[in-house]
C-alpha cells in the first residue's frame, strides 16, 4: 500500500538523513473473531468482540504488548524527554479553587505545585487563622490514585460529607468526618456515582446536621449486571447509623432509566428532587415539604425542555429553563398554591444563551456564552437587572459562590493563558476584585487570543478562537493543534491547560472551533449537531481545516487534530472521512463503536443524543455510516494516529479505544504511518486524575504532535524570556 501525504512522519527529529521510509511498526498480533451482529437484517461483524473483557489475561497481555510498542516508538522521536521535563516545569505553581464559608469556618481545596491531588482545608478566621488540612487523598494513596470528588459540609460547618473515588472510576465511596476532631464516623456509604454533569453535590443535609439526603444505585448483585447503572434511589441517612439503616425515600422502578439528585432548600422548607434521563437534558421535578413522610408533588410533568432549580424564596420556586426559550430564561412558580402549575417569568429570553444560573444572597445570578465567551449578570428576584459585572478579560467562569457573610459573589475565572483566580464581586459597590493570580513558569504576556469565524460547508458562520505568540508570523507553515467537542449542548470557551503552553512556545498555534452539537448558540445550535444532523458537526471541522489552511494560518504538514470523549469520536471520524487533511490525529477516551456504545456502561444515557442501532432502522443507518470502528478502509492513507484511554475509564470503557486500534492496525499495510494505542493504568475518564498522570500522557501526546511537526520544546531558560507585548 503506497501510504501518501499528510504528514512527515518520515522527518522527525532523531531520525537519519539516510532513512528514506520510517521502519515498520511491530504491532502485536491481534485476533480476529467470528462474531457477527445482525441490526435490522444487515450483518456487522465484530471481529474485536474479545477485547470488550479487560480483565480477560489476553486482553491485558494484548494491552501491555500495544504500550510497548507505543512507548518504544516515541522515545525515538528524540525529544520525549525534553517534552517531560518541561511539562513539569510549566505545571509547578500552586493552585486553589473557591473558598467557601459555613457556619464560622471556610473550605478550600489546594494544591501545591505538582502535588498529586488537591487537599481540603478549613480555617475558622479567613483573613487571620491558619488552614487546617481537613481532607488530604494523598495520604490515601500515594500514588494518587485516590481523589476527592466532592464534599458537602452541614449546615454549622461542623461535619464534613465527602466522596472519594479510586483509580479514576465514577463510582464513589461517601464517608463523614468531624471537622473539629479531623476523625471519620464509622460509616461508609457506597454504590454512589459521580454526576459531574449537573450543578448538584449528591449529598443534601438537613438543616440540624442530624443526616442528610443522597441518591445511589443498586448493590452490586441485586440486579443484573446490564442494569448495574439503573434504578436510581434516594435514601435517607442519619449520621452516626449504617448504610444498612438507611431509609428508602424515593424510586421509579416503573421507570428504571431515571436518575435523582436531592436538593434541600437553603430555608430549609423543602426537599426537592431533580430527576433526569440520560443526557437528554430533559428534566421532571418532584417536591414535597422537609420531614413530611407524604408523597411528592411533580412539577413540570412533560419531560420535554432543561429545567433546572435554582432556589427558591419562601413558597416560590426559580427554574433555569429553555422551554419556551431556546437560548433559556428564568422562571418561578409559587407551590404555596393547591396546584402549582402557574409559571412567572422573572428574566426573559436574552441575547446570549444561558449557561448557568444560581440564586445568591437574594439575587438571580446567570452566565451567559457570548458566541464563546462567559459573561455575568445579576437580577434581583423580580428580574430587575443589576449591575453589569465587568469581567476582567475573555475567559470563562469555572465557579460560582456566595459569601454569606459579606455579601460578595465569588467569581473563579480562567482563559487560555490565565490559571483559575478568584475574583470578588461586591453588589453594592460594583467593584471586582482579584486576588494574587496563579502565575506559571510562561511568559503570558507574549501571547494573544482572538476569536474569528469561519464559514461552514452550508454557509453558517462558525466561531473559531486562535492562541498563539504576539509576534508569530503567520506564513501558512506554523503547526497547527486544532481542537473541537461539538456535542451534547457542551460549550467549548477558554480553559487554561499548562500542558498546551509547551505547544504554544514552541512556535505552535492552539484552535477551539466551536462546532454545532455544542451549546455555544443555544438548543438550536445543539439540536444541528445531534442525532441524524451528526455528520454535520464533522462537516464543521473538516471546513475549519480547510478555512486554517486556505488563509494561510498552517499547511496540512504541520495541521494535528486532538479532541477527547464525544471529540475523540469526532477526530477519528474526521480522519477517516479526509485523511489527506491532518498531519497526526490524537483522539483521547473516544466513542468509537456507534452500534454496541448502549450496552457498555453508562453508554444508554447518551441515546438521546446519538440514537440506537439496534432499536431503531434510521439511527442505524446514520449510527453506521460514520461509526470509526466501522468505517476502517484497508485502501486508504491514514495519518499517524495515537487513541489513548484509561484502563479505569467506567463511562467511555476502553474497548472503545482497543477496538478502534485494533481495527486500523488489522487494515495496515508495510508502510502505513503509526496506529497507536496508550492505555493508563489506574486511570479513567479523567475524574480526580493525579498530576503525574496527566503529565504521563501529556508527555506521550506532545511528544506524538510536536514530532509529526518538525517542533521541539523550547529549552526552559528562552521559554521565560520577558516579551514585551501584551495579551489579547
Amino acid at each position: 500500500m503506497n501510504d501518501e501525504g499528510g504528514s512527515n512522519y518520515e522527518d522527525w527529529p532523531g531520525r537519519e538523513p539516510s532513512e528514506p521510509t520510517a521502519p515498520p511498526l511491530a504491532y502485536p498480533q491481534t485476533y480476529r473473531g467470528s462474531h457477527v451482529d445482525e441490526f435490522h437484517g444487515d450483518l456487522v461483524p465484530d471481529p474485536f468482540r474479545w477485547l470488550e473483557d479487560v480483565d480477560d489475561p489476553k486482553v491485558t497481555d494484548w494491552v501491555e504488548r500495544q504500550n510497548s510498542v507505543t512507548s518504544e516508538f516515541l522515545r525515538r522521536s528524540g525529544i520525549h524527554d525534553a517534552v517531560a521535563a518541561r511539562l513539569r516545569d510549566l505545571w509547578n505553581y500552586p493552585r486553589s479553587w473557591l473558598p467557601i464559608r459555613v457556619g464560622r469556618r471556610t473550605f478550600q481545596l489546594r494544591a501545591d505545585p505538582l502535588q498529586e491531588q488537591p487537599v481540603l482545608y478549613s480555617v475558622e478566621d479567613e483573613l487571620n487563622g491558619n488552614p487546617i488540612e481537613l481532607v488530604n487523598p494523598n495520604a490515601m494513596a500515594a500514588d494518587g490514585t485516590a481523589a476527592l470528588t466532592g464534599w458537602v459540609p452541614s449546615p454549622d460547618g461542623s461535619l464534613l460529607a465527602y466522596a472519594v473515588s479510586h483509580r479514576g472510576s465514577d463510582w464513589q465511596e461517601l464517608r463523614i468526618r468531624n471537622v473539629e476532631t479531623r476523625a471519620d464516623l464509622p460509616e461508609v456509604i457506597r454504590w454512589v456515582k459521580s454526576e459531574e454533569d449537573l450543578p448538584y453535590p449528591n449529598v443534601a443535609w438537613m438543616p440540624d446536621g442530624a443526616g442528610f439526603y443522597y441518591n445511589r444505585l443498586p448493590a452490586p448483585g441485586s440486579v443484573p449486571p446490564e442494569d448495574a447503572y439503573r434504578f436510581s434511589q434516594v435514601y435517607w441517612h442519619r449520621v452516626g447509623t449504617p448504610q444498612g439503616d438507611d431509609v428508602l425515600i424515593f424510586d421509579r422502578p416503573d421507570d428504571p432509566d431515571l436518575n435523582f439528585v436531592p436538593i434541600v432548600t437553603d430555608d430549609g422548607r423543602f426537599l426537592v428532587l431533580h430527576a433526569w434521563r440520560g443526557l437528554s437534558n430533559r428534566h421532571q421535578i418532584f417536591f414535597r415539604p422537609l420531614g413530611s413522610a407524604g408523597g411528592f408533588i411533580q412539577l413540570f410533568p412533560r419531560a420535554d425542555a432543561r429545567r433546572l432549580f435554582i432556589g427558591s424564596a419562601g413558597d416560590r420556586f426559580y427554574f433555569h429553563t429553555n422551554a419556551g426559550a431556546p437560548l433559556g430564561r428564568v422562571i418561578a412558580i409559587d407551590v404555596g398554591r393547591r396546584a402549582p402549575d402557574q409559571l412567572t417569568e422573572i428574566v426573559p429570553e436574552g441575547e446570549y444563551p444561558i449557561v448557568r444560573a444560581t440564586l445568591a444572597d437574594g439575587r438571580i445570578v446567570l452566565v451567559t456564552v457570548q458566541a464563546a465567551w462567559h459573561r455575568v449578570t445579576t437580577f434581583d428576584l423580580q428580574g430587575t437587572p443589576g449591575k453589569p459585572i465587568d469581567l476582567p478579560y475573555l475567559g470563562t467562569v469555572s465557579d460560582l459562590e456566595s459569601d454569606p457573610v459579606t455579601g460578595e459573589l465569588l467569581v473563579l475565572f480562567e482563559s487560555f493563558l490565565q490559571p483559575r483566580e478568584t475574583l470578588r464581586y461586591d453588589p453594592s459597590t460594583g467593584d471586582l476584585v482579584g486576588r494574587a493570580a496563579p502565575k506559571p513558569r510562561f511568559d503570558v504576556d507574549g501571547y494573544t487570543t482572538q476569536q474569528m469565524f469561519y464559514p461552514a460547508a452550508d454557509g453558517t458562520r462558525i466561531p473559531i478562537t486562535l492562541v498563539h505568540k504576539v509576534r508569530l508570523q503567520l506564513d501558512g507553515t506554523s503547526p497547527m493543534l486544532l481542537y473541537g467537542y461539538g456535542g451534547f449542548n457542551v460549550s467549548l470557551t477558554p480553559q487554561f491547560d499548562a500542558s498546551r503552553l509547551l505547544w504554544l512556545e514552541a512556535g505552535g498555534i492552539y484552535a477551539v472551533a466551536n462546532l454545532r452539537g455544542g451549546g455555544e448558540y443555544g438548543e438550536a445550535w445543539h439540536q444541528a449537531g445531534m442525532l441524524h444532523q451528526k455528520q454535520t458537526v464533522f462537516n464543521d471541522f473538516i471546513a475549519a481545516a480547510q478555512w486554517l489552511i486556505d488563509g494561510g494560518f498552517t499547511t496540512r504538514s504541520r495541521l494535528v487534530i486532538s479532541a477527547e470523549s464525544n471529540g475523540g469520536l469526532l477526530v477519528a471520524s474526521c480522519m477517516l472521512q479526509r485523511p489527506e487533511f491532518f498531519a497526526a490525529v490524537v483522539s483521547h477516551i473516544p466513542v468509537t463503536d456507534m452500534l454496541r456504545y448502549p450496552r457498555l456502561t453508562i453508554g444508554r444515557y447518551w441515546v438521546p443524543e446519538y440514537g440506537d442501532a439496534e432499536a431503531d432502522a434510521d439511527d442505524f443507518r446514520t449510527l453506521y455510516a460514520y461509526s470509526p470502528l466501522h468505517n476502517v478502509r484497508a485502501d486508504v492513507a491514514y495519518p499517524p494516529i495515537l487513541v489513548t484511554t484509561g484502563a479505569s475509564d467506567d463511562r467511555v470503557v476502553p474497548a472503545h479505544a482497543m477496538k478502534f486500534v485494533a481495527a486500523l492496525q488489522d487494515a495496515a499495510g508495510p508502510h502505513s504511518r503509526p496506529r497507536l494505542l496508550r492505555v493508563q493504568c489506574d486511570v479513567g475518564h479523567g475524574l480526580g486524575k493525579a498530576t503525574s498522570r496527566v503529565l504521563e500522557l501529556d508527555a506521550d501526546i506532545y511528544t506524538f504532535a510536536m514530532a509529526a511537526c518538525g517542533m521541539t520544546p523550547v529549552p526552559l531558560a528562552t521559554s521565560i524570556a520577558t516579551d514585551t507585548s501584551t495579551t489579547g
